[in-house]
Order: structure tokens, then sequence, then C-alpha cells
């Protein structure tokens, strides 16, 4: 027979390389049958007896050793074969790429499921087409499902539509699905849980290890078994360890069901009374983690155990039925949990037949990372190009039929091929069925060895081989530490995935060996929580910078915000910085309705998304129209509120928010002109103290004041500014509060004033001198007082001070920062009102920044704190007017008086003549609003 099997395989061999097509298969067929024939001449020989003495020895061997080896033989046949087919599949044009079909159902192109498909199965040169369901997608309407395709990957929320429309009996042998209808069925809920096989089982309730109402709804999480002690601190030596309790996800992938074919991923989800909070964890390690090396092992035994009888319970019923033209190629992913009580066999007491990840809903990622990566497992696992050379062959078969019995059938054909390729390949699924310890031959009354027998086999000699290779690594520790030290160096500095909430849609698509994104959000979109996956768990993630975090929550302001992503190389005291990913996020703008024809002018003083004042109103009110006109605003604190033109108040996405404007109570604020500015101006100096939202202010009046900004800096120190106005004007600036120095290192408001105040020498004891002071939430009356105590010691009690309030800000839940409830926000007003009372008892000027800033706290610019209502822009002053910051849409023109826009300034029409250096713009609708208001204060004369 092995004479006659080598003859057959050197003429195999030149069949192949004159036949481009269906050699191959042709000759894994003959291959197949000649398997066939040599078993049972040696399955006889061993029924029969000695036929005389001269008869092979082989016979009087063990029935389990001479199959043994009649598989290497096979196995080595297929080796060589597979081989050569995978040569000429190679040398196909890449115009014979298999075609994918992606349902996607409800889900978003964004969704890192949907692009995880996309991205491996091109890796796999696949053709990709996207449908969102079965009904929709040209490919499975035009061959009515069953034909033009050789992928279809339906998500959870086509299952339905791919359970309707695809033909599943009438599939060709090389097509794939990830649905298994009989599963579906078998563990569908018959009524308050129970599964559905078990309405029609032959098995009792108790021969089974589960709960037979197992298959309800997973939308809570299971509760945890009460805690069972196998022992205590004071238990002997060598005593059993403590008893498991847990609930355990683990993920199952069936691939067969008639035989059985399912093996088991290496990640699960667990849940202890000690750690409630579900993680993702190898279960070989947490096994070894409660029970240690010897009891562990017995303990993962008995869950593939379990699993594997319960899925052969469910399936017995099916697999009584004929069905011939049975999807060979199909899969199904499914969710197990189990439930531990004191002993290392556990109870089956849920399960779903997709991916659940319920015990991880509190993190924002977890759940959708280790979904993705087994999703990522099991496409790599079942759809390598080396296990799909059936697929790639015509399927023909000739001339094999013998006198022991006929060849396998064409779907039998493929299983095997696919196994066979399947479990010699190292990956992170576990063989679950079938078991390797069953019987075999398992039925010592056929005449033929079964498909069953046959994976058996192959599934022992792989097993028998791992095992060889695993005792020769243990006796090299030469390359044991090389592999240990290769596990412990980044050497794939790369990104599996970015992860974000909410999804974003980044462009281009995310590739692992693309370093740049953009990606655009909407106007509502105040925050992004974002968390990198590197492909390597050695290579660590950090934002922003080489020790930032791993995830983040980023505030992302109006207009352009970048994050940086760099993966490191932890493994010295100083990260290494191996590669840096960049996604640049552009938040839109408030969405504006142009105004073309009639409307109606509306009003707010808050949003209704923050509520600070509960005693009024919030979002859009009409505005009742006064006759009376408007007199001057006799202090920069005046109540007001915003004005918009609209369709409709109730709908403010029908208004023009290009046009909205603040609007004092009974008032306005004139407006101050660049030439009367600069005459105001003259001759005067101006301090301002206090943090970047007081900054802000100062850069938008030197730009006023000075024509152009030349000169800009985030500056945290002390400058001033001498060369402003024609060398007539002085502005300085201190930073106030240090807040990155420790707390006992940080200069206190009175140091830092009297600082200013000698750095800005000479100074007069007028309104010549004027003193800005304020910030975002750090000021309050003992400041004011402050203030009053320093000037009257520096004998500058006539200066004019000015105090810019509190504003929005720190109202987001952005990590590394103090962030405010709604409540702290409520008070953080009320505190505001005090500090204007404060200073209004001092005879000081105030700014509300806090009533301005309001109603409009979405509208923040960058900035961690969100408090940042203005922005430094560089621009070319060569193509800019001298003039290039005069507003000329600030004033607006209505039948009672001019209000404060908060658009940001129109540049002047007269161009410079000769070119001049690069200048600085102060853009940010809001800030503008209250520093005109400051500008109006200085100079209120200015008007008349």
């Amino acid at each position: 027979m092995r004479c006659l099997l080598l003859s057959l395989l050197r003429e195999a061999g030149m069949l192949l390389r004159r036949r481009s097509r269906s050699g191959p298969l042709l000759l894994l067929g003959v291959a197949v049958c000649l398997f066939y024939q040599t078993l049972m001449v040696a399955r006889n020989r061993l029924r029969s007896g000695p036929q005389h003495p001269a008869a092979d020895v082989r016979s009087r061997r063990p029935t389990e050793e001479v199959l043994m080896e009649e598989t290497r033989s096979f196995i080595s046949t297929l080796e060589a074969l597979q081989r050569e087919a995978q040569v000429q599949v190679q040398s196909q044009s890449p115009s014979r790429r298999r075609r994918a079909i992606v349902l996607t159902g409800q889900h978003p192109e964004s969704d890192t499921e949907v692009q995880l498909y996309q991205r491996v199965l091109k890796q796999l040169h696949y053709q990709v087409q996207m449908s969102r369901y079965a009904e929709t997608s040209i490919y499975l309407r035009q061959h009515h499902g069953v034909g033009g395709w050789s992928l279809c990957l339906c998500l959870s929320s086509a299952e339905r539509s791919c359970l309707r429309k695809i033909s599943f009996s009438h599939l060709q042998p090389q097509q794939t699905v990830n649905l298994l209808p009989e599963l579906m069925e078998a563990f569908s809920d018959a009524g308050e849980g129970l599964c559905q096989f078990l309405t029609h089982s032959h098995l009792t309730e108790s021969e089974l290890p589960m709960t037979p109402h197992s298959c309800g709804s997973t939308n809570q999480k299971l509760p945890l078994p009460q805690e069972v002690y196998g022992g205590d601190s004071n238990s002997p030596v060598g005593a059993p360890p403590p008893a498991v309790v847990a609930m355990v996800n683990v993920y199952v992938l069936v691939t067969s069901v008639n035989p059985l074919i399912s093996f088991m991923h290496d990640i699960s989800v667990v849940r202890t009374n000690q750690k409630p909070k579900g993680r993702a964890i190898k279960l070989k390690e947490f096994l070894l983690q409660q029970l240690g090396r010897n009891i562990s092992h017995d303990a993962l035994v008995q869950v593939k155990r379990v699993t594997g009888e319960v899925l052969q319970a469910a399936l017995s019923t099916n697999q009584k039925k004929e069905n011939p033209n049975r999807c060979v190629l199909c899969y199904q992913l499914m969710t197990f949990t189990l439930q531990y009580s004191g002993s290392i066999t556990p109870v089956v007491v849920q399960i779903d037949v997709d991916l659940q990840f319920f015990a991880l809903s509190d993190d924002t990622f977890e759940g959708q990372i280790t979904k993705d990566l087994i999703l990522e497992d099991t496409l790599h696992f079942l759809l390598s190009p080396h296990t799909h050379l059936y697929s790639e062959t015509p399927r023909q078969y000739g001339g094999c039929r013998g006198t022991h019995g006929s060849c396998l059938s064409e779907e039998d054909f493929a299983l095997l091929l696919q196994f066979q390729q399947q479990i010699k390949t190292p990956s992170p699924f576990h063989l679950v069925s079938p078991k390797i310890s069953s019987s075999w031959p398992s039925s010592s009354s056929s005449s033929l060895l079964n498909v069953s027998d046959l994976l058996i086999g192959i599934s022992r000699f792989y097993k028998n081989r791992s095992e060889v290779d695993e005792t020769q690594g243990l006796t090299n520790q030469e390359s044991a530490l090389s592999s240990s030290e290769d596990e412990d160096a980044c050497v794939d500095p790369h990104l599996r995935q970015i992860y974000t909430d909410p999804p974003l849609t980044l462009t281009p698509p995310f590739s692992p060996h693309v370093k740049e994104y953009r990606a655009e959000v909407t106007f509502d979109t105040v925050t992004i929580r974002i968390r990198p996956e590197p492909v390597s768990p050695a290579c660590q993630v950090h934002l922003d910078e080489h020790r930032g975090p791993r995830m983040a929550n980023y505030p992302v302001g109006l207009g352009d915000s970048r994050i940086s992503i760099l993966v490191t190389d932890d493994a010295e005291l100083e990260p290494t910085v191996m590669t840096i990913y960049t996604v640049h996020v552009f938040r839109e703008s408030r969405p504006s309705l142009p105004m073309f024809g009639d409307h109606v002018m509306c009003s707010f003083l808050q949003d209704c998304g923050l509520v600070v004042q509960p005693e009024h109103s919030c979002g859009l009110q009409p505005i009742i129209q006064t006759q009376s006109s408007l007199h001057t605003c006799s202090s920069g604190h005046q109540p007001g509120r915003w004005v918009v033109p609209c369709l409709s108040c109730s709908d403010n996405r029908t208004c023009d928010w290009r046009e909205v404007a603040w609007q004092p109570d009974g008032c306005y604020h004139p407006l101050v002109e660049r030439p009367l500015l600069q005459d105001c101006m003259r001759d005067r100096k101006v301090l301002f103290i206090g943090d970047s939202t007081n900054r802000g202010m100062m850069y938008f009046l030197l730009e006023q004041v000075n024509s152009t900004l030349e000169d800009w800096g985030k500056a945290h120190d002390l400058l001033v500014y001498r060369n402003l106005n024609s060398g007539r004007t002085q502005v300085s600036y201190s930073y106030y509060p240090q807040f990155w120095l420790e707390k006992q290192l940080r200069p206190t408001f009175r140091q830092a004033l009297l600082q200013l105040i000698h750095r800005s020498q000479p100074l007069v004891n007028s309104n010549k001198t004027v003193l800005v002071v304020g910030g975002v939430q750090w000021l309050n009356t003992d400041h004011l007082r402050t203030v009053r105590e320093v000037l009257d010691r520096e004998s500058l009690s006539e200066v004019l001070v000015v105090v810019k309030s509190l504003g929005m800000g720190f109202h987001l839940p952005v990590d590394g920062i103090r962030s405010l409830t709604l409540r702290e926000v409520q008070q953080l007003y009320r505190e505001n009102s005090e500090i204007i009372s404060t200073a209004k008892h001092h005879g000081y000027e105030v700014i509300d920044t806090f009533s301005i800033t309001m109603g409009r706290y979405k509208e923040f610019l960058q900035g961690r704190c969100a408090c940042h209502f203005h922005e430094v822009e560089k621009i070319e002053s060569s193509s800019l007017s001298e003039n290039t910051t005069t507003p000329t849409n600030r004033t607006k023109s209505t039948n009672t008086a001019p209000r404060l826009s908060s658009q940001s300034a129109v540049q002047d029409t007269d161009q410079q003549v000769f070119p001049k250096a690069l200048s600085y713009h102060v853009r940010g609708p809001v800030n503008q609003v209250y520093s005109e208001i400051l500008l109006s204060r200085l100079c209120p004369r200015t008007r008349d």
C-alpha cells in the first residue's frame, strides 16, 4: 500500500505541474481515498487477527498506534500537496481576490468593529463591500444570497436580515457566513430564559452542567455567588487552596455543527467578590492565580468539558437530521457565562449566541477593545490565505472509489482541510470539541472511519507534536530566555486602534502605519474620551507627553484641537518614544441659519444644558420690544442677555448665530473706535494681574491700541510692553496664581501685585494708571481688600481699578484637573455676586464676565479648563491693512441702540503698501464682547 501511495504521489506531482487549476484538489482527493483504503486494510487485519506467520508486524500493534502512524502519513501528504497548491494560488492575478460582504446594520462607519473588518479583510486580500442589510446588498440581491462572494459577515443588528435572506442550505462549499442557524435556534429563548433545545431534548436538566433558564436577556449583570471558603489563614501547608467564587465569561468559536467543532479563546472576563468590576484576563492565568499550577490544569479541562457537553447536547437533535447541503465553513462566536461556587467545576448560567461584555460595561472602552481583539483573532484564525486553499481551487473529484468504500464528500473534505490548517497554526484559540480524549475509533462496528475519527486523529497528532516541541523548548534555556526578552521589548511600536467616545470618523481611516489623522465633531460635542491601544502589550501608550496618561478625557474647543499619542518603550527608567500619532479634531461652530427675510428677535440668559440660575428661564425667549431710547451704561456689570435673530424662538437651529450680540438691560456700552481709543490711552499705563482669561483681554487691548499685535506668547510670568501707541502707552502683565509651583513656593497675591507695581514704575496716582485684576475662578473678596491695602501703601489710592469677575470654566469632567458639579457652578455664581458687591464698595469698575460667559459656556476655545474664550492666531501682515483689527461689524443698527457683537473683527479694506513683520490677531467672539466693555469703561467719554 505504501509503495502504491508513493507511486501515485509521484504521478500526482507531475500532474499538479501540468494542471493549473484542478490538479491540487484532485490529488488531495486521491490522497484521501488512498488514506481510507490504507486505514481499512490495517483495520481489517486487526479485526481478523494474524493471517499467517509472515504477516506484517504492524497488525500486532494496538489499533490506536497503527491509526496514528497512518494519520501521520496522511497529514504529511496533505501538507506537501498544500504547499504546491499555495504556490499556485499566490501566482494568480489580483482580480481573482475573494469578495467579502460586511452587513453593518445599525453600526456607523466610525464604529471600531466596522473599521476592524475593513482593515483586516483588506490585509487578507479580500475585496470588501459594505452594506447595511442583506436586502440592500447588490451582490446578495443579484445572486439570491448564494453566489458572487466568498465571505458574508453579519454584524449584530444585521443578523435577522441575514437569516431571512441567505439560504444557508444552498451555499456553495467555499462560502463562509459568521452565523450558524442551528446554534441560533438551539439557544433561542423558549420563554422565561428556557433554552429552546431543552424543550425537546432527551436529556434531563440534571444531566447537563447548566441551569435550564440560561438563554434569557443579558441586559443586567448576573449576581455573584455567595462567598465560599475552602480553608482559612490557619490551614496547614499542603491544604487545598480557597475555593473559586466567580462569574467568568468564556468566548467560544463554533466552526462546525455536524460534526461539532469548537474552540475557546484564551481571553475571558472575570468578576469575583473581591473584584466585582469585570476585568479581561487569560482564563489560564486566572485559574492559576486562584488554584495553583496543578489544580488549575484540571479546572481548565473542566471548562472545556462543560462547554463541550452543553454544545453537544444542544446540537444532538440537529445532528440526526440529514442535511447534505450544510454550510461547511460557517462559524459562530458565542459567550458562555460560567459560575464558580466553591468547586473547580463550573455551571453554565448564561449562553449568548454572540459576544457579550456586560461585566465590563462600567468602563468606556474595555468591552469594545476586548471584543475587537477576539474578532481580529477570529478573522486571522479562519480566513488566513493558507486556510482557504480549498476555496481557491475548483471542486473536482474523479476516479476515487475502491473496494473498501467511497471517498470523503466534498463538504467533509473542505472541513478536514480547514481543521488541519487551524489546529496546526499557533493561535489564541484552544480546541474544545471534538475532545482529544474521546475513544478512537469512535465505532468499532463501522467499516469506515468517520469524519469525527479523522478530526480526533488530526488533533491528537498535532497535540503530540506540540508536547514534543514544548519539552525541547524547556531544555533550551537560551531559546527560552531570548523569547522572554522579545516579549518584554517594544519591537512593534504601532497602534492597533484608536478608541474614542463619542466615536470619531478618522480621515484617513485608521491604519497602524498612518501617523496623522483629522476628525470633525459637531458643536454639541464638548469632550472626547480617547484610549489608544498598542499592537504589542510590551509597548506603552501615553497622551500628550512621555509620562502622560494612557486614557484621558479631552475638552474640545471650537475650531482645531490637537491630540498627540506617544507609543513608548518603558523598559528603561526614562521612557523612549518610538512612534508619535497625531489626531487633529475640528469642532464646528454653532449651526446657523442666515436671515434672508422676516425674523424675530430672541434672547437668552443661560443654556438649558447648564442652568446656573434655577429661578430664571433657560434657552431662547421672545424679546419684548420697547420704544424708549437707551442710554449709555453707567457700569460694566449691568445685567443683560444675549440677543439673536431667529425664524422662531422655539428652535435655536433657525437662528443666525453670526448676528448674536450682548444687550445690557436698559442701556448700551458705547464702542470705542481706534483713533479715539489711541487718544484716550495716551500717557496711560495699564497693569494686568490674573490668569490666561485676563491675559486675553490684555492682548485684545494691545491689538486695538497699537493697530496690530506683533508680540504674543502664553506668558506665565511678568511682561512689560513699553513701545505701544507710538511709545505713549505702557502695558504690563503678571500671571497669577502660579499653580504649577509647590504651594509653599508660590508667590502670594500681595507679592505678585507688589512686584507688578514696582516693575511698572513710575506710576501716577490718577486714572492715568489702570489696574485690571481678575481671573476665571480664583478671585475672591479677600483679594480685593488686598488690592486696596497695597494701593494705599504705595500711594496709588486714586488709580482706576477694573475687576474682571469670575467666568465659566472647569465645568467639564476633564482628567487631571478639578471639575465642578452643577451645584458648585451655582455656588460660583453666588460668589461672583459677592465679588461685584465688594468691588462696588471699594469704588472699583467691574466687568461681569460670568454673566456673559454663562449662556455660551459651550463656545470655549482650546484649553483643558474649557474657560478660554479667546485665541491668538498668526497672520501674514503683508496682506492686511495697517489697522488690522478694526472691527467693522461690532455696531448693530437697530431701532433702539447699538449692541456689542460677539463676532470676530472683520479686516479693513485699505491695504498696506509695504510688507510688515509677522503679526498676530486675537479672535474669540465672547472675549471680544467683554474686552470691548473694558475699553468703554477706560474711555467713557470718547463717544461724545
